[in-house]
């Protein structure tokens, strides 16, 4: 054992203890074993050791073997030394550092202080829960969105070597786009030096919230033109949680008997003419659409395609009396005197003479 209270660790030690390996990380309850050599040369004929809470060790010269079947201290370490020749009350010591390690029993999330929907607007705290981990100090969680990770935390517990339960939280905002959504957390075991241990995950958290109805479609034109006993159909499709439920109110200011959120007129009529109103709602509020529809009688559609076709003719006759007197007159009886051909036959023609 130890013959004195200090233990020299730095440069005035020539020739300090090295353990094989460094350091060591063993999972609660698994065996584990390590190799001390004293020194090489300097501990020579001086009292030499190993200290340890737990296993036992085989000597051979200045080699220690030290053997543990079932780890299951907690904060445990082994120190092997030897005495110090040029001060027989100090001695020169190497420490092997270990870590014992338990996996989490089990991983939680869910929503701090809260139970049902969330609601717009509102602040949440989702907290993940990690049962019986060992050491904490190590423990590493990380939140996730779907499969986008938010956020990673520590814990601000340094001095826990046994297990413990952590909880760990993060502020979320219920929202549209938050409805449906999967969270959930996984906790891991990170240490210097050593791969990661197997990370144990929560189950799915879906979250659930309620909003006011938003329209599925910004816009339309304005107005809506619709032809005399043409089908006409309005759409106020939106979407919220819980499901919306619809209202029509026509021109004439009297409730439609539609419920749904396309309103469909299979005949329009001249009485359509005006503006609807859709109103759309649920228990976290109300929103509403108006709709200007100007309805075209066919009378005047005839006499608009009739006017257009008198146009049309107007058109045509003033474009040809154009094309004529520009081009045809100048380029084909110009060559001809006309007033001449009509003259020819007073000139040329004589009575036949009589015998």
């Amino acid at each position: 054992m130890l013959v004195s209270n200090v233990c020299l660790t730095d440069v005035n030690c020539t020739d300090s203890p090295v353990f094989t390996p460094a350091r060591l990380v063993v999972e609660h309850g698994d065996p584990v074993s390590a190799t001390c050599t004293v020194c090489r040369s300097e501990c020579s004929s001086t009292l030499s050791g190993l200290e340890k809470s737990v296993g036992v060790y085989i000597e051979n010269g200045t080699t220690f073997s030290w053997t543990v079947d079932s780890m299951t201290e907690w904060g445990t370490s082994a120190t092997c030394y030897y005495n110090d020749k040029k001060d027989s009350y100090h001695q020169c010591c190497g420490i092997l550092p270990v870590t014992v390690y338990k996996i989490p029993d089990n991983v939680s999330i869910s929503l701090v202080g809260h139970t049902g929907p969330m609601l717009e607007g509102h602040q949440y705290t989702l907290e993940c829960a990690v049962r019986n981990v060992a050491p904490v100090k190590n423990l590493v969680v990380t939140f996730y969105r779907g499969r986008t990770p938010l956020s990673q935390v520590r814990s601000h517990n340094k001095n826990e070597d046994k297990p413990v339960d952590q909880a760990f939280t993060l502020n979320i905002t219920g929202s549209k786009k938050e409805d449906g959504v999967d969270y959930y957390c996984e906790a891991k075991l990170e240490f210097e030096m050593a791969q990661p241990r197997p990370m144990v995950q929560s189950p799915i958290f879906t979250a659930t919230v309620h909003y006011k109805p938003q329209f599925a479609e910004s816009s339309h034109p304005d107005p809506i033109g619709v032809t005399e006993e043409e089908p006409m159909r309005l759409n106020c499709s939106a979407v919220g949680n819980p499901s919306p439920s619809y209202a029509w109110t026509h021109p004439s200011q009297e409730l439609s008997q539609y419920t749904s959120s396309v309103l469909t007129i299979q005949s329009a009529t001249l009485s359509d003419d005006g503006q609807f109103t859709c109103t759309v709602n649920n228990s976290m509020g109300i929103v509403t659409k108006k709709f200007n529809v100007k309805v075209h009688g066919k009378s005047n559609i005839i006499k608009y395609i009739i006017i257009g076709v008198v146009l049309a003719i107007v058109v045509a006759i003033v474009v040809c009396g154009f094309i004529y007197t520009k081009y045809y007159r100048h380029n084909r009886m110009g060559k001809y005197d006309l007033m001449r051909i009509l003259r020819r036959p007073r000139e040329h023609s004589t009575m036949p003479s009589v015998v």
